[in-house]
């Protein structure tokens, strides 16, 4: 997918200042691994573009969790330096909010003053909470997320259901 989202229209891993926030994306795929990770090259990349950005407010976009999501199976598969990514967040100050993929169902909390959610999947949604690979019964489905000039955010999931 790397090549292909490196050629235009697209962009892999870019940023963009839209208003009050800087919107910036992170690589997190490790070649020939369902696990990632956010390389040191990737977190200094991060740190130089929030630090030259006048943003007050930063949203980071990744594909794989930096956060437990209390499935055995799927937490094999997580971020395996999240613990190094979230201090990094912190560290930053002005990191609001960190959305991540490659879970396949919703999730939405705070850690530490920063807002980490999840995105269901287009496709299928893998079953919460579960000990081994099993998929849920929920439709396809996607998150559309506001960002306000005060640095909150809000956030809607749209489920697309076959009526």
């Amino acid at each position: 997918m790397r090549p292909v989202c490196c050629a235009p229209p697209f962009s892999y891993c870019a940023y963009e200042e839209i208003g009050d926030w800087l919107l910036i994306g992170l690589d997190s795929c490790v070649d020939g691994d369902a696990g990632g990770e956010v390389a040191t090259e990737e977190l200094d990349r991060l740190s130089d573009t929030v630090a030259q950005s006048d943003a007050k407010h930063v949203m980071v976009c990744l594909h794989h969790p930096p956060v437990a999501m209390g499935s055995a199976w799927l937490d094999t598969v997580g971020l395996k330096n999240g613990k190094e990514f979230l201090q990094r967040l912190q560290s930053l100050g002005r990191i609001r909010l960190a959305v991540f993929g490659h879970v396949h169902q919703a999730y939405d909390t705070t850690h530490d003053g920063i807002r980490i959610m999840a995105t269901p999947s287009t496709c299928r949604q893998f079953l919460p909470g579960s000990d081994d690979f099993a998929v849920d019964d929920r439709p396809p489905a996607y998150r559309r997320i506001t960002l306000g000039s005060d640095g909150n955010s809000d956030t809607e999931l749209i489920w697309l259901d076959d009526d």
